[in-house]
């Protein structure tokens, strides 16, 4: 296999002191960021100062020990903030250009049996093997079919800002019940959509506002912050013709607040 530095170094770029930054992400998935748009802001953002170098060689981890290539960052320096009791480091930083041909197509076999996330780029670069280069840019991936559908918000925004067609035409397609679950608390919100586009159509609407028009979570959204909104994950669990009658509809919606108890115990009150 080739290494990545020497494909790098093919493009006309010569790196300084600079660090590999691995992005595992717990609470936020670099790659889903990745496919947002937002990979550079996210990783500038650190708790500590992680980024005293001249370049950042970003890999995104994928699975087992395949990293996807996000891209070489120059670093121009940072600000501290302090939030609570914590500082926190926010870098300035520019992607370098003439890498495109590579970044989120370029997949890294990377052997990293160890914690750390921040590593020292010359010690480290002979080991960052490129095992596959893909004809596209990696992305959100085909509509998986409407029992698999499991979206966190930020996929969803992803998927309605590029109107992936897959997910687009599945969902205009269909009405159905819906679940949108928080991935901090558990509790669960059922809501349904019928006419016109259909479940697309309903979902839109959430990427616009985190709320949909829907009180329960229009109220949680206030007290919580807008940004709240990211913890929420959307699911599909029945769906019905589009042209099904309206109350029958909404009747299936009622039954699977009476199955989840989303009333008494959820995020739905009536």
């Amino acid at each position: 296999m080739i290494k990545l530095i020497d494909l790098i170094n093919l493009s006309g770029i010569t790196l300084g002191h600079y660090k590999i930054h691995c992005a595992t992400g717990t609470k936020t998935s670099p790659l889903e960021v990745f496919f947002e748009g937002k990979f550079e802001e996210w990783q500038g953002s650190q708790n500590q100062r992680n980024f005293q170098c001249d370049q950042i060689l970003s890999l995104i981890h994928i699975n087992k020990n395949k990293w996807l290539f996000a891209g070489i960052f120059s670093v121009h320096g940072f600000k501290e903030r302090k939030e609570g009791k914590r500082i926190k480091y926010y870098y300035t930083t520019k992607e370098l250009a003439g890498l495109e041909h590579l970044v989120g197509r370029a997949v890294i076999k990377f052997d990293k049996t160890f914690r750390a996330s921040y590593l020292v780029g010359k010690k480290h670069s002979d080991n960052l093997l490129v095992s596959e280069i893909r004809n596209q840019r990696m992305s959100v991936g085909d509509f998986p079919g409407y029992n698999s559908v499991l979206l966190s918000y930020r996929l969803l925004c992803t998927i309605v800002r590029e109107e992936l067609p897959s997910w687009k035409s599945a969902l205009c397609n269909v009405a159905g019940v819906y679940i949108i679950a928080d991935t901090k608390t558990g509790k669960q919100y059922v809501g349904s959509a019928y006419g016109g586009d259909g479940i697309w159509h309903r979902w839109v609407r959430y990427t616009k506002d985190g709320h949909g028009g829907n009180k329960e979570i229009r109220d949680l959204l206030k007290i919580k912050g807008r940004e709240y909104s990211s913890q929420f994950q959307f699911s599909v669990i029945e769906v019905c013709d589009l042209n099904s009658n309206n109350d029958y509809v909404i009747s299936r919606e009622s039954h699977w607040k009476s199955v989840l108890l989303t009333r008494e115990f959820g995020l739905n009150k009536n």
